[in-house]
């Protein structure tokens, strides 16, 4: 029984630092201020999320500034109240007026969207990340739409989330600018910007717990084997 202990022992221990290397080395990869979504239908309405991490070692992020792109213009948003931020929607002329459901004309288009905190104890600390959401559209007729963000910092040095690919998405530059994948039927759709998946800490978390389960249930299978005989 104690030899069994043991070996049941080791082998949480092992699988248990096996999942916590999955979650501590899929984390960088994710240190970048990316964009997912929900109901992002081509032509349709999407809730929006764009998630914030606080990469200095120093500093807390204090302001996220929203570019949204002028060659497909998104004509309406409604930002989610964050508590210990304040939103700022700003617009620009229309080149062209559009007309939106309701058949009004209309000749602005959404041109940022800045979240800035209130206060300090708001603000996204070193070493953390916060979530911002918003409601968006009409979303246009493309496979992907990308918003450049631009990032502030406490101690007043600012990150500029506007670099895309120079090999067709081989390479990721440095600093890439946040890009939602939209997709083109009527269904559903939950999208992030890219190919991994949108929370690949808990990925690597919940597998782990599944290899922690599958080692413990052998064992056992094991120990009773060697009982019976």
């Amino acid at each position: 029984m104690n030899n069994r202990f043991c070996r049941l022992s080791r082998a949480m221990i092992a699988t248990g630092v096996a999942a916590g290397a999955v979650v501590l080395f899929a984390g960088p990869a994710s240190a970048h201020v990316k964009v997912s979504g929900v109901d992002v239908t081509q032509g349709g309405y999407g809730l929006l999320t764009f998630r914030v991490p606080s990469e200095s070692a120093t500093a807390s992020t204090t302001e996220i500034d929203i570019t949204f792109p002028s060659d497909t213009p998104l004509i309406s948003v409604d930002t989610k109240p964050k508590p210990g931020w304040t939103a700022t929607i700003k617009n620009k002329p229309l080149a062209t007026p559009l007309t939106d459901d309701d058949g009004a004309k209309v000749t602005q288009y959404i041109s940022e969207v800045d979240f800035k905190a209130t206060a300090p104890n708001a603000a996204i600390p070193a070493g953390y990340f916060d979530t911002f959401d918003l409601e968006a559209g009409v979303l246009p007729n493309k496979p992907q739409i990308s918003f450049p963000t631009l990032q502030t910092y406490s101690d007043g040095s600012t990150v500029n989330w506007n670099e895309y690919s120079s090999d067709g998405g081989k390479t990721e530059p440095d600093h890439p600018a946040p890009t939602l994948a939209l997709v083109s039927d009527n269904s559903a759709a939950s999208s992030s910007s890219s190919s991994t998946p949108a929370w690949p800490g808990w990925t690597g978390f919940g597998l782990g717990i599944a290899a922690v389960i599958l080692a413990v249930g052998a064992l056992l299978r094991s120990g009773r084997k060697h009982t019976a005989s």
